[in-house]
């Protein structure tokens, strides 16, 4: 594939992507080549894996990862997949284990930094001295680890790519936005946890359509009406959510990140009921609300409804308030995977309530998700056919009314209602596309 087909398929600067990247074949391996073997990844949360020996198996791209805590507290991601004969070490979705033992052959690998000096070296061999005559180099049999790792507030991202810039400078201004997510209710930094395990499971839609959607799609809210009639929110009435303030759709264009939220402002807005329906949770959320105006004070602060971190992870802010992942299957198959969040000092009345809420909104029977699944697969299955495929999605919404974001290096905004962040998500993909390196794919003056 040509870089002149990939600038053919998407022309973001005129709002035209076309339909067939989200069906071909060719195009599905070469996004795992060119981008999930190369950008930084969401793999899963620290609370999944709270004590030394815990492991949780992920996804990278195609690829089954486990992500485990060593016994010295360190976070660790490696390969679900033992060098000998490519067996999955770990079989189950969690667990806790000393060793990595195959089940194939026996082989197996350790993290814990007093007996390896890598994580997931080679450690066990069955007949090492008599089958291989103790010529086998066991430090060169060692698991394929992640070339970079970070825990962001919990939150833990990996790259394969040894070459990637540091997490935050791929990130950059969006930080402000996903720390709006990760923090503590209160303002003070950290602090949330997953509650009610991982959600999981299978879309017959392409993966990229929903993290699109969550990039800043306020557009598509018509499909929900039915939800805010029959109304969800945890305060009782009609609607999704309780009240929130005017969102606006901003994104960085040259990271390719975006959201629906709130420009920065720096004082906090009056007190307004959150989960009413529940006296207890209520009186939980405005004893925070009064914290969070003492800690921040007239520091710079943002909000959000939900936005997308390229390629695949995208995340609720306030209500609900969750991180998502969509895992490629193949070009007309994902998987979704949903955690949801709570500050971890919370009484177990309001993670309680919260749970109930998330299940009403999101995952496989969340009544706003379903109605996001029936478009994404909808989209999919009208691409696949011979004439469809010749023809382009229009994302002409907005086009050249962005506006900078003083406050934010290198954000724009264009309203509630644009398209400018779908462009922008779409001119990111086709540089990771057309194989650009990091010096041509990060801003100058980073």
């Amino acid at each position: 594939m040509s870089v002149c087909s990939i600038d053919t398929l998407v022309r973001a600067d005129e709002g035209m992507v076309s339909r067939s990247i989200f069906v071909d074949d060719d195009i599905f391996k070469r996004e795992m080549e060119q981008i999930f073997s190369r950008a930084w990844l969401f793999v899963g949360h620290e609370s999944l894996v709270p004590k030394p020996d815990d492991y949780f198996v992920s996804r990278m791209g195609s690829e089954s990862v486990i992500l485990t805590r060593d016994r010295q507290g360190r976070i660790q991601v490696m390969l679900n997949s033992c060098a000998h004969r490519g067996m999955k070490l770990c079989r189950y979705d969690h667990g806790n284990n000393r060793t990595f033992t195959c089940p194939y052959h026996g082989w197996s690998f350790s993290t814990d930094g007093k007996l390896v000096e890598r994580p997931g070296e080679l450690v066990g061999v069955p007949g090492h001295a008599t089958h291989y005559k103790g010529e086998l180099d066991k430090k060169a049999w060692g698991l394929k680890t992640v070339a970079q790792v970070c825990n962001y507030k919990g939150a833990i991202f990996a790259t394969w790519d040894p070459n990637a810039p540091p997490f935050e400078e791929y990130l950059g201004g969006m930080r402000l936005y996903l720390d709006a997510a990760l923090d503590h209710r209160d303002g003070s930094p950290g602090g949330s946890v997953v509650i009610g395990g991982v959600q999981k499971w299978r879309v017959n839609c392409n993966w990229k359509f929903a993290p699109e959607n969550f990039i800043g799609d306020l557009y598509h809210d018509i499909s929900h009406r039915s939800v805010d009639l029959v109304g969800i929110g945890p305060s009782g009435g009609k609607g999704r959510r309780d009240p929130s303030v005017t969102r606006s759709a901003i994104c960085f264009p040259e990271l390719g990140h975006g959201l629906l939220g709130r420009l920065p402002y720096y004082e906090e807005p009056p007190y307004v009921a959150t989960y009413a329906r529940y006296p207890e949770v209520e009186a939980y959320y405005r004893e925070v609300h009064e914290k969070r105006v003492r800690t921040l004070g007239s520091q710079m602060r943002v909000q959000l409804s939900v936005g997308t971190i390229f390629p695949n992870m995208s995340f609720h802010g306030r209500q609900p308030r969750t991180l998502a992942v969509f895992h490629p299957i193949s070009p007309t198959e994902m998987e979704m995977w949903r955690m949801y969040l709570v500050d971890e000092d919370a009484p177990e009345a309001v993670k309680d309530a919260a749970r109930h809420y998330f299940l009403r909104y999101s995952g496989p029977g969340g009544m706003t998700e379903s109605d996001d699944m029936e478009n994404w697969t909808g989209a999919t299955e009208a691409c696949m056919g011979t004439e469809s495929r010749k023809l382009y999605f229009n994302y002409q919404m907005g086009v050249g009314h962005a506006r900078p974001v003083p406050e934010l290096q290198g954000g724009v905004e264009n309203g509630e209602y644009t398209e400018e962040n779908a462009r922008a998500y779409y001119r990111r993909w086709a540089q990771f596309m057309n194989g650009l390196s990091w010096d041509a794919l990060m801003p100058q003056g980073r």
